[in-house]
């Protein structure tokens, strides 16, 4: 039994071969919008089912509460991504993924950030293990 996560896998192994095509056009330098739209196109254009600015709110108390967070990307509502064109991910960047993870009750998240000269050294990869 594989629980999902050869799904999971095969989802964020496109993802980040998407990513690798987007950063291979535009190179590093952009801001995070730019980022996201295309990688939005080039995942939709795969035949992936791509949400962008997913609100992400807080349940405090029993009671859903609007926070403002958004999921920059969620892939077959299963793949939360997170994108930065930042000078370099911090721990704080994990464990907002992290978080989102777990207020969303979902497994996998990706944190790209395309601020780098190769994208597989932006690449991190965060599990919930519930």
């Amino acid at each position: 039994m594989t629980d999902g996560r050869d799904e999971l896998n095969e989802i964020s192994g496109k993802v980040i071969e998407s990513a690798i095509k987007v950063h291979k056009a535009l190179g590093p330098g952009m801001l995070e919008g730019a980022y996201q739209v295309c990688l939005t196109h080039e995942l939709s254009k795969g035949g992936y089912r791509v949400e962008s600015e997913v609100p992400m709110p807080i349940v405090y108390d029993g009671i859903k509460l609007s926070s403002g967070y958004r999921i920059d990307l969620l892939v077959e509502d299963s793949v939360i991504v997170e994108l930065k064109a930042i000078e370099r991910l911090m721990p704080v960047h994990e464990a907002q993924l992290l978080s989102y993870l777990r207020m969303s009750d979902r497994r996998l998240g990706l944190l790209i950030n395309f601020n780098v000269k190769l994208l597989r050294d932006g690449v991190r990869r965060v599990v919930n293990n519930f």
